[in-house]
């Protein structure tokens, strides 16, 4: 079997206490997920609705579930129950539906505002001036079930530690910006969601608050 534990033990050792672990477990046997489990972790990342369903119902019901996957407005009603946060917002569409689907179920869900600041066309998320249109439009304030969190982000894939830096170093200014404009007064807006496994080590030292590690846990993916 793969050295989770160890494995996992090795990234916390690397990262400032400040910064919290979502281990991405996505494509991972429940195995996986019960030794870091076993080993004191309790958060994991998931990106597809059915996989993240499954592992729900089959691990200990204390884990908290982080969706870091292109979320479908239509698959937000299965997910609502029982998600801690969804890091993946993207349009107002999206978030009008998390609100309706979490009213249904009497929850509150966190949520973190996702950008697009890397070069690669692939990658979802919204410009930083369409992040700004959702937040001076205010329909969000309106929103009682669900509490925006922060920022979250994916630095391009090239091997240019600048340039990842710079991705970065340009999510904690616009994160700077929006808390000084929207949430000065909310504490719970905190998050800057950025690092995975290539790159954790710069994004902590860019104001990363939370880094969504798998294949240095994990590694490679296993289906």
């Amino acid at each position: 079997m793969y050295p989770v534990k160890e494995n996992l033990l090795k990234v916390k050792q690397s990262l400032h206490e400040s910064i919290e672990l979502v281990a991405v477990s996505k494509f991972h046997p429940k195995e996986y997920i019960e030794e870091a489990y076993a080993a004191g972790h309790r958060v994991f990342g998931e990106s597809r609705e059915q996989e993240l369903k499954q592992k729900h119902q089959e691990l200990p019901q204390d884990i908290k579930w982080h969706f870091i996957g292109h979320l479908q407005t239509n698959k937000v009603k299965y997910i609502a129950p029982y998600v801690t946060m969804i890091e993946t917002v993207d349009s107002i569409r999206l978030l009008r539906e998390i609100e309706k689907q979490a009213a249904k179920v009497e929850r509150v869900i966190d949520v973190l505002l996702e950008l697009h600041i890397a070069d690669e066309e692939t990658k979802s998320g919204m410009s930083l001036d369409e992040c700004r249109e959702l937040l001076a439009d205010g329909e969000w304030k309106t929103m009682s079930h669900i509490r925006i969190r922060g920022i979250m982000m994916m630095a391009s894939n090239v091997d240019n530690d600048e340039k990842i830096r710079q991705e970065f170093i340009t999510a904690a200014d616009f994160f700077d910006e929006v808390k000084a404009k929207y949430f000065a007064d909310d504490d719970s807006f905190s998050e800057r969601s950025y690092g995975m496994s290539g790159d954790y080590l710069i994004a902590q030292e860019c104001r990363s608050t939370m880094v969504r590690i798998g294949t240095t846990i994990f590694g490679p993916r296993v289906y």
